[in-house]
This record gives C-alpha cells, sequence and structure tokens, in this order.
C-alpha cells in the first residue's frame, strides 16, 4: 500500500490561510503607540479594542465551527475573510476608542472564520491517521510564518504610510485568501455512530465529560500569555529594555532602537515557533499528548519567571523570544489533536470551537489587564508574573486527562 500524502492540497491551501490571517492579526501590537500617541489616548483604550477582538474571535470559534459543519467549510471561510476585510477597513475611519473597541468585534468574527478552528478541523479530516498531529503541527507551524512576517510588514509599511493606510492595505490582503478555496475539499471521515449523533448530543456528553473541562481549561492560560505578549510586548521592550549596541550585531541588521527590537522580537516568537508547532505536532504522534502539554507549560512557566527576574536586555530579549516562540503554539497541535482523538472528527471544529474559546477568554484578559494595570501602576510586572501562575496551573491541571476515545475512531 502507498504511503499516504503528507503535503495535501488542503495543508497547503490551509497553510496559505493561516499565513495571512494570522500575520495581519499578529501585527496589532505595532499599532499600539502610534494609534495612542496620534489621539491621546490611554494605553487601556486601544488595549481593550485589541482584547475585545480576542474575545470576539473566542466566542466566534464555536459559531464558524458549526456553521463550517452545517453549512461547508469554504461558505465559512468566505464569511470569515469578508467580515475581517470589512473590520480593518472600517477602523482605518475610526477617531475614538469607542470605535475602534466596537469594530474590532468584526475583526475578530473574521479571524475565527479563517483562522486555526476551521483550518484545522478541515486539515485533520483530510489527514491520514499516521500524519494527523503532524500535519495539524505544520499548518500550525507554517501558519504562524505570518506571525513572523506580520509585525515587519507593518512596521516597514508604517515607515511609508500612516496607520489607516496600513489597516486599508491589510483589508486587501485578507481577501486573497479567497483564491485558494477550490483547493480546500476535505472529507470528513466519521463512523457510523458519530452520524447518528446530533450535535448537541456530542457536546453536552464532552462537557460531561472532565477531561474535556480540564482541556477547556488549560487552554486559558495560553491564551492570556499569548494575548498580553503580542499586543504589550512591543511596547514593553520599547520602554524598559536597555539600549542597544551601535556597534553589535543587532546594530549591524539594522535593528538600532528598542521600538524595532519590539517589533522582531515578536518576528522571532513566530520564527521558532514554526519549528515548535512541527516538532509537538511530530512529537504527538509518538507520545501522550497530555504529558506533552504539561511539559510546554512547564517549560513556559521556567522562561517567563526567568525574563521578568532577570534585567532585560537587548539579548535577554532575543533570548527570550527563541525559546517562548520554541513553546508558542506547540500547544494547538497537541490540543486540537487531542480533541479529535478522544471525541472524534465528525464535529471537531465546534468542539475545538468551544475550547479555543476558554483561549480567547484568556486572551482578552492579559491584552485587558496588560493596558490597565500598566495605566493603575506604570509597568507590566503584576500582568506578567499572573502569567507565570496560570501557566504552572495549566501544567499540572492537563496531568489527569484521560487520553482515550469516547468512540471507535474512523479511518
Amino acid at each position: 500500500m502507498a504511503k499516504p500524502q503528507l503535503f495535501t492540497p488542503v495543508l497547503l491551501a490551509g497553510c496559505f490561510i493561516l499565513v495571512i490571517s494570522f500575520g495581519i492579526r499578529a501585527s496589532f501590537g505595532v499599532f499600539q503607540i502610534p494609534i495612542a500617541e496620534e489621539f491621546g489616548w490611554l494605553r487601556a483604550d486601544f488595549s481593550m479594542a485589541i482584547a475585545i477582538q480576542n474575545l470576539a474571535w473566542g466566542i466566534g470559534q464555536p459559531i464558524f465551527g458549526a456553521i463550517a459543519e452545517r453549512f461547508g467549510d469554504r461558505r465559512a471561510i468566505v464569511l470569515g475573510a469578508l467580515l475581517y476585510s470589512a473590520g480593518l477597513l472600517a477602523s482605518s475611519f475610526a477617531v475614538t476608542p469607542g470605535q475602534h473597541q466596537m469594530l474590532e468585534i468584526l475583526v475578530g468574527f473574521g479571524i475565527a472564520g479563517t483562522g486555526f478552528g476551521i483550518i484545522l478541523a478541515i486539515v485533520g479530516r483530510a489527514s491520514s491517521p499516521e500524519n494527523r498531529s503532524l500535519s495539524l503541527g505544520i499548518a500550525t507551524g507554517v501558519g504562524s510564518f505570518g506571525q513572523m512576517l506580520g509585525p515587519v510588514v507593518a512596521e516597514v509599511l508604517l515607515q511609508h504610510y500612516p496607520w489607516q493606510g496600513v489597516f486599508v492595505i491589510f483589508s486587501v490582503a485578507i481577501l486573497s485568501t479567497l483564491l485558494v478555496l477550490p483547493l480546500l475539499r476535505a472529507p470528513v471521515k466519521v463512523t457510523r455512530q458519530e452520524l447518528e449523533e446530533s450535535m448537541g448530543t456530542v457536546l453536552l456528553r464532552s462537557f460531561r465529560d472532565p477531561s474535556y473541562v480540564m482541556i477547556f481549561v488549560g487552554f486559558f492560560s495560553c491564551g492570556y500569555q499569548l494575548g498580553f505578549i503580542t499586543a504589550h510586548f512591543p511596547a514593553f521592550i520599547t520602554e524598559r529594555c536597555g539600549p542597544i549596541d551601535p556597534n553589535g550585531m543587532l546594530a549591524g541588521l539594522g535593528i538600532t532602537t528598542t521600538s524595532a527590537l519590539g517589533a522582531v522580537a515578536i518576528s522571532l516568537i513566530g520564527l521558532a515557533n514554526i519549528g515548535g508547532s512541527i516538532m509537538a505536532g511530530w512529537l504527538g504522534s509518538r507520545f501522550p499528548k497530555k504529558y506533552l502539554l504539561a511539559g510546554v507549560y512547564a517549560a513556559r512557566t521556567v522562561v517567563a519567571a526567568l525574563f521578568i527576574m532577570l534585567p532585560m536586555t537587548p539579548t535577554s530579549v532575543v533570548l527570550f523570544s527563541l525559546a517562548m516562540g520554541s513553546l508558542w503554539l506547540a500547544t494547538v497541535p497537541l490540543t486540537s489533536g487531542l480533541v479529535a482523538h478522544i471525541y472524534g472528527l465528525r464535529y471537531m471544529g465546534t468542539l475545538y470551537g468551544f475550547v479555543f474559546l476558554s483561549h480567547q477568554i484568556g486572551s482578552f484578559l492579559g491584552v485587558w489587564l496588560g493596558g490597565k494595570m500598566y495605566d493603575i501602576s506604570g509597568n507590566y510586572n503584576t500582568v506578567w508574573w499572573v502569567g507565570v501562575g496560570v501557566g504552572a496551573f495549566s501544567a499540572l491541571i492537563h496531568l489527569p486527562i484521560r487520553e482515550k476515545p469516547l468512540l471507535p475512531q474512523a479511518i
């Protein structure tokens, strides 16, 4: 028998959509200071806009998962891309915090329709059982190439256009994802029992399962950490990092300001995340995913604690970015693969969507608390230590998960 193909058209098309969608989403932290300075807003004002975006993304994820499973994956992606584009375009005309915050609801729902929840479910269904975990890791890793690219592209564009013009450019870019829709044809591999069960029945059984609840709760810290760092790390570095040596390696690469270092730091996280996500996917097909997840969260806890306790220098920023990046989205292929393994593929999009809602509640709090506590105390220390604590909690809560299928698995 021929070996199942790994790099299918579905996987390649899914990666393209994730590069664009996630790249634009990851660049919002770069706009934190330019927008706040132009209008004289508090840091919490734009932080709230990004926080609302993350919360809308989380709320929209199970909704778009259900739309995809009821009306088709490609229709869900089209709707998501249109909302994403409309939200970005309208945001370019926003001049008050309230306008930005309300329009980020559209952007958040757009990300839900073009992001991991929908694409990973498609990739998972299109992959063979032996390739599924690795395929999810590749989609996560290659898609996060956008995280490496997005902030740098935004920073470069901001040197030539006002932030409003960059939003318009990004609005057009997200529509380009629709060009690969013909390639997204993923069969639904299900058992007879799954076909006979309604979505409500499956959801009710899953929420009654302690393992699903633990997965749901554990994903909260991932969102908290990622949301806070994505939204605030560039500003954090700009204000706290020591000076860049004008004769050092970073200056030789054209990184001469802490502002530029902040954008590059997010990109380095994205670069390291490519390898980390693919490695997590590969390991997930060979070792219990719950133990791998516990290890990832434990490692994040140690890395974050060391970074905040030591003096911040350009070197420590680079080292932290690479270390955290290798762990950044390693949780995604493992968590989505765990959901598929335990609960099946028929409603994977919706089930993972609800788990992802927990992630985005955490992300909302990480982004919002980052801005709120900064305005109160003038620093990010408290919010950072909360992230360390919830990371340690997630490492522990994954250990009791029962990693066995509830139903016979489709092939």
